[in-house]
């Protein structure tokens, strides 16, 4: 699949876990093929975001289309506070990791780019990606870049066992010259990171 969509929920404090467990029926019912769904843990709190891939854009426009119009479409709205849906596609060159037990903590990392800076991101992350993801250092689940809102801009997802693990493995890829990609730096306005933890009907644990 390479087109994906991110949807994140904020609801009221206090009430992930019972939000949590209306969502995951509506969204067992749902259209699409759920990739991931996960709470903040760190940065802006009070968050579900969940993951989903279409097998093309059609169906993609049939689900938004469908919970559009639909009273209360994922069971939460009575703990909902704001949603956000934001569309992706697939950096051509990576496969998502496939569904299974490779967090818990899994970092959502979202950079907003300078208008030209797509292109020359993903040639660096194309030659600098497998170096980063080898032995000795972690895998990333997926890179996508967004196809609305603010652009250009692109999201990456890193599983880590723990934090110590992230901390370390970020520290030495650096120090090793294996990241961040070449040019990289250049290509940047703005990032963002958010650390979350799998529910537990989530595909990735």
């Amino acid at each position: 699949m390479k087109l994906y969509e991110l949807m994140t929920f904020t609801v009221r404090v206090r009430t992930v876990t019972p939000a949590m467990a209306c969502l995951e029926p509506r969204l067992a019912q749902a259209g699409g093929t759920l990739m991931g769904c996960w709470a903040s843990e760190i940065g802006p709190l009070n968050q579900i975001t969940v993951l989903r891939g279409f097998a093309d854009e059609g169906a993609r426009q049939a689900e938004r289309e469908r919970y559009l119009a639909t009273a209360d479409a994922f069971g939460i709205d009575a703990y909902l506070t704001d949603m956000r849906v934001e569309n992706y596609s697939l950096f051509p060159f990576l496969q998502p990791l496939a569904a299974g037990r490779h967090g818990p903590f899994y970092e959502l990392r979202v950079y907003d780019l300078v208008p030209a800076g797509l292109a020359p991101t993903l040639k660096g992350w194309e030659n600098a990606v497998g170096p980063r993801t080898g032995p000795g250092y972690s895998p990333v689940y997926a890179a996508f870049y967004a196809t609305d809102g603010r652009l250009p801009r692109y999201l990456h997802i890193w599983p880590y066992a723990s934090l110590e693990q992230r901390l370390d493995v970020r520290t030495r890829a650096v120090q090793d010259g294996v990241w961040p990609p070449e040019n990289s730096g250049p290509q940047l306005r703005d990032m963002h990171s958010a650390v979350y933890l799998p529910a537990p009907f989530s595909p990735l644990q």
